[in-house]
Order: C-alpha cells, then sequence, then structure tokens
C-alpha cells in the first residue's frame, strides 16, 4: 500500500494522502481520526513508515469489529480491505457485496420473531419500541446507544427487519463479552443495504481535534439512562 500514497518515494506519508487513501476503507471519519491520532505519534502530521504500517493494522482491527486501540495490533486480524476499482491491488478479498451475512439464518427467524411481536408500522420499528427489547439486555447505556447507530444503517431514526437483526446480533454478541465493534463490519451489512461505496471528491481532514467526535447523537438519546430498566 505504502507506495500508492508515498509516490515520492520519501518513507513518509502527509496527512492529506492518508485521508484520501484511507478513507476507501469504508471506516467513518471519527474512527479514522481516532486511527490517525494513534499512528501519528508525534502529532506532526506526518506518519513514517512503521506508523503507516500500524495505521493499516488499526484499519484492519476496525473492519474486523475490534477495538481501535494499540492493544489490538498484536491480535491477529486478516489484511485491511480498500475498495478503489482503478486499482486492483487495493481490492483485498471478495467485495463487501460478496460477503455472507454475519446473521445465520435460524438466528434470523428469532430476530423477526421478535420484530413482529412488536408491532412494526409499514415494516418499521420506532426507537420506542426498540428500546425496551435493549435495555432489557442490561448491557450499559452507551453500548446500547451504539448498538442503535449502527444497526439504524439508513439513519431515519427507525429500525426495518433487517436493521433489527443487525440490533440483535450485536446485543447477543455484546451479552457474549465480545465487543461491539466503532463501525459496522462489511460482513454484518445486510444485503438488502449493501452499495458501492463512493469516495467523495472533498475529504475532510483526519486528525479528530474536530467538533465530530463530540456531536450528541441522536440514539443515545432514545436511551435516556433515566429510563427504568424493569421495562
Amino acid at each position: 500500500f505504502l507506495p500508492q500514497v508515498d509516490s515520492a518515494n520519501a518513507g513518509r506519508v502527509l496527512a492529506s494522502d492518508a485521508a484520501v487513501f484511507l478513507k476507501k476503507s469504508g471506516l467513518t471519519d471519527l474512527v479514522l481520526g481516532k486511527i490517525w491520532d494513534l499512528a501519528d505519534t508525534d502529532g506532526k502530521g506526518i506518519l513514517n513508515k512503521q506508523e503507516f504500517f500500524v495505521a493499516l493494522r488499526l484499519v484492519a482491527c476496525a473492519q474486523n469489529g475490534l477495538d481501535v486501540s494499540l492493544s489490538s495490533l498484536n491480535l491477529p486480524v486478516p489484511p485491511p480491505r480498500f475498495t478503489d476499482t482503478s486499482s486492483p491491488l487495493l481490492l483485498s478479498g471478495a467485495p463487501s457485496s460478496d460477503l455472507p451475512w454475519a446473521v445465520k439464518l435460524e438466528d434470523k427467524v428469532k430476530y423477526d420473531a421478535i420484530f413482529d411481536s412488536l408491532n412494526p408500522v409499514n415494516g418499521l420499528l420506532s426507537g420506542d419500541k426498540v428500546k425496551p427489547v435493549l435495555l432489557n439486555s442490561k448491557l450499559p447505556v452507551d453500548i446500547l446507544g451504539r448498538v442503535w447507530e449502527l444497526s439504524d444503517i439508513d439513519r431515519d431514526g427507525m429500525l426495518d427487519r433487517d436493521e433489527f437483526a443487525v440490533a440483535m446480533f450485536l446485543v447477543y454478541c455484546a451479552l457474549e463479552k465480545e465487543p461491539v465493534p466503532m463501525s459496522l463490519p462489511a460482513a454484518l451489512v445486510p444485503p438488502s443495504k449493501r452499495k458501492p461505496l463512493s469516495v467523495p471528491g472533498a475529504m475532510p481532514l483526519l486528525p479528530s481535534s474536530t467538533k465530530e467526535s463530540h456531536q450528541s447523537l441522536p440514539p443515545v438519546g432514545i436511551l435516556a439512562a433515566k429510563t427504568p430498566l424493569t421495562q
């Protein structure tokens, strides 16, 4: 990967070049900002070869549902995946549209039964209807907020049948003490929601000193800690 972002062969990568390249991982700006902060150890906005490899390793961790932290660097993960149809060298493994869905068929049947029992309207469940189910898991509210954020893939404040299955899958993973990922792994995106990733022309700067990391997300609001857990 390094020659593609270090065309001058200077042994270092500038933030602007890295932003364009890392964006092709499909991870959110928030996660990429965290990856950059961890990799750019001296805060100069430039990565040397070793730091760039750390960034790639953290991308692979995030894509496979692991925490973006230095402690994840020694865990075994597949190589990072980058989508760029103009460069076959960047494509590692199968495209996300060909990945089998992580939600097994027998589990999907169970999740669908729960979905139907909550009286969906036009095939959708509002946050108010999903909230008691999530709270019933007794998981921490911040974890449940992340579950909602990841499962509401189209960001409409409602969950359809497939999105609800993603939420249930993440809840059961968390109950098994598996970490809830910072961004939705490609294998967890329902086939009905998969589409080719388009890389926008204007790239935001990566370092997460921007205000984005402090935005309050609506999903957390539906899981306010005041809500009793006995529902």
